[in-house]
């Protein structure tokens, strides 16, 4: 298994950013003021539980990671090309580097857009779920 010692430090951030992206890109998809703070708070809680207690030390230690990679002015249309440029990335070096953490890392983006698409307790919407799907197509399903 690797370690974050493997990766340059521009693959690590698209691993890192990608996993964010996912989440910030399902939530800015139904932008809803009100609900901004709630799926903010939804995606860390999953990221803090994911780098407390799974089993992959890689993938524990992208969890961890602090910060989005993203400034606060994004545009919804720079956050979507920017996350799928990055999952690409990250999927095709943990494809090369650590075939046996491409799971777990899947595991982690989707699992962390759907926290956010759940965060307010209605479901997932139409467009939430557009958003997923479109994760879904660059990192696989396993």
């Amino acid at each position: 298994m690797a370690t974050k010692a493997d990766f340059t430090e521009e693959e690590w951030k698209a691993l890192q950013k990608g996993v964010t992206g996912a989440g910030m890109l399902v939530s800015v998809s139904d932008r809803d003021f009100t609900d901004t703070f709630g799926e903010a708070t939804a995606l860390a809680k999953y990221m803090t539980a994911q780098h407390e207690t799974n089993e992959s030390p890689l993938i524990r230690e992208i969890a961890g990671s602090k910060g989005s990679g993203f400034g606060m002015t994004s545009s919804a249309e720079k956050l979507e090309a920017e996350t799928i440029e990055a999952l690409g990335t990250a999927v095709e070096t943990l494809a090369a580097k650590s075939p046996g953490d491409l799971e777990g890392y899947r595991a982690l983006v989707l699992g962390a857009a759907d926290h956010v698409a759940n965060a307010k307790g209605g479901g997932t919407s139409e467009r939430e779920a557009a958003a997923i799907a479109k994760l879904e197509e660059v990192v696989g399903t396993g």
